[in-house]
């Protein structure tokens, strides 16, 4: 029975297109697969399957991908397997479809697509870490005022932001590993729904393939989304973590903060004020963030509430959509790291920042609870009296000295007076000395912050290695059932 033009139109035609941009290769390597293993296990005769090799070898996949929809087939499994009927018959090329079904193939091609786009995703986080570390490294002392509730609230370093920044990411790799992980498991063997009666070698395929292993129970290998779900939820939160540096960035980038500057090439004029330095690359990437963001929320929406088992919810019509989702976050990701690779910081601004506003006064609570022996509340009162009274004797023309306020707030206070000098005042005051005296483990100090910077260079040497391990098991395994397949 012919399809209705309508359906053709909105529907089959859409999913054909889909289908031969993200899933014809790996269509490609599953039948050539799945072949090996039948021939292995001695389900199809070998000169059978040299034919049927044969078959494979002689479709044109360029003219594939030039192919508009024609009507005469449902998607592009048919189509192929059109092509090879063609080629070598409908009895033998009717063979390789033995002890499997569309519903496993189809799980089989997502994971095989969801895998490389994690793998991407895991590049490109990758990279901006490399980009931060080196800025942190070139930022130890680079002191600017930290924000609480949007206002100053103590002087820290940029190498110390963004190092927070850079452990977040490391996070986020723990993430999409872990998501990696779980897609690259194999369904194929779970046939429809539950399996077959054919002798075949699910962890075969599964080598042939790069999979790590087969999948478990065969209902849940075609029916479960969670693999996909897993994923989508770890690069939420990478996108949501990127979104918040990237806000931080284009405040930081406004004249009024004034804090940093990105290279000519990632900046915008405007076309009827020339003074406008717009740093368009991070609103672009913030944007991109968004979409993808958006776009992961709608593929949740679109797996939610629908039957555990084999649906096109989960299937033709959303895998676009999770294309995009990643190419959204890979790009802005990318973005962010290309415009920072070059970012200049205004280190003297940022410096005068992390003096004003009484942003350092923690410490002289700090120094008077651990050098005078006063309990913290009491410390943190006569802090707070400093400001207090320097507040309002602004605009006065003869203002009292600090050493003065202290001596009086301590004696009302602490019941005995505290004289700290000029001198000392100004170091306690100063943020050089309030980071300098931070060394927590996790803290600004230099001793803290270098150290910290070499491990984080060590994290992302290893997990580049275990990106590339990644890669390396996926093409290894395509080398080889290349040549398994010559040697039929």
């Amino acid at each position: 029975m012919p399809f209705d033009p309508d359906y053709i139109r909105l529907v089959l035609n859409e999913n054909f297109e889909d289908a031969k941009r993200a899933f014809l290769e790996p269509l490609m390597a599953i039948h050539y697969a799945h072949l090996v293993m039948l021939t292995e296990q001695r389900i199809v005769p070998l000169d059978a399957a040299r034919r049927i090799r044969n078959g494979l070898d002689a479709i044109d996949v360029d003219a594939v991908r030039r192919a508009c929809y024609d009507g005469c087939d449902e998607d592009l499994f048919f189509h192929i397997e059109r092509l090879l009927t063609s080629a070598c018959g409908p009895d033998i090329a009717g063979r390789l479809h033995t002890a499997r079904s569309r519903n496993d193939i189809d799980m089989a091609l997502y994971r095989l697509q969801l895998r490389q786009l994690l793998l991407q995703v895991l590049a490109a986080s990758a990279g901006l870490r490399a980009v931060l570390a080196e800025l942190a490294s070139k930022h130890v002392d680079t002191i600017f005022p930290a924000h609480t509730h949007t206002q100053p609230a103590q002087p820290t370093t940029v190498a110390h932001y963004l190092l927070a920044v850079i452990e977040q990411l490391e996070r986020d790799h723990g993430r999409l590993t872990a998501a990696f992980r779980t897609v690259n498991q194999n369904p194929l063997g779970a046939c429809a729904i539950t399996g077959t009666g054919f002798p075949i070698d699910r962890d075969r395929t599964a080598e042939l393939l790069g999979f790590d292993r087969p999948t478990g129970n065969t209902y849940g290998s075609v029916a479960s989304a969670d693999y996909l779900l897993e994923s989508v939820s770890a690069v939420q939160v990478a996108l949501v973590g990127l979104g918040r540096f990237v806000q931080d960035l284009l405040l930081w980038c406004t004249v009024e903060f004034d804090y940093v500057r990105l290279p000519d090439g990632f900046v915008q004029t405007s076309s009827v004020m020339p003074q406008k330095r717009n740093p368009v690359a991070l609103e672009h990437a913030r944007a991109l963030a968004s979409k993808a963001l958006g776009q992961a929320v709608g593929i949740s929406v679109a797996i939610h509430n629908t039957p555990y088992g084999d649906v096109v919810d989960t299937e033709d019509d959303l895998q676009p959509l999770v294309s995009s989702m990643f190419h959204d976050a890979i790009r802005a990701t990318a973005l962010v790291a290309a415009a920072m690779r070059q970012a200049e910081f205004n280190v003297v601004r940022m410096r005068e920042r992390a003096s004003a506003a009484w942003i350092t006064v923690t410490e002289l609570a700090d120094t008077l609870a651990r050098e005078h022996e006063l309990p913290f509340r009491t410390a943190h009162s006569i802090a707070a009296g400093v400001v207090r009274d320097a507040q309002q004797q602004t605009g006065v023309k003869a203002t009292r000295p600090l050493s003065e306020t202290i001596e009086k707030l301590s004696r009302d206070l602490a019941g005995h007076p505290i004289a700290l000098s000029d001198e000392e005042l100004r170091k306690v005051l100063s943020p050089e000395y309030f980071v300098a005296v931070r060394k927590t483990p996790g803290g600004p100090a230099r001793e803290v912050i270098e150290p910290a910077i070499a491990v984080a260079r060590e994290r992302l040497d290893l997990h580049e290695r275990e990106i590339k391990a990644f890669r390396t098991q996926i093409d290894d395994a395509a080398s080889n059932l290349k040549e398994i397949v010559a040697r039929l």
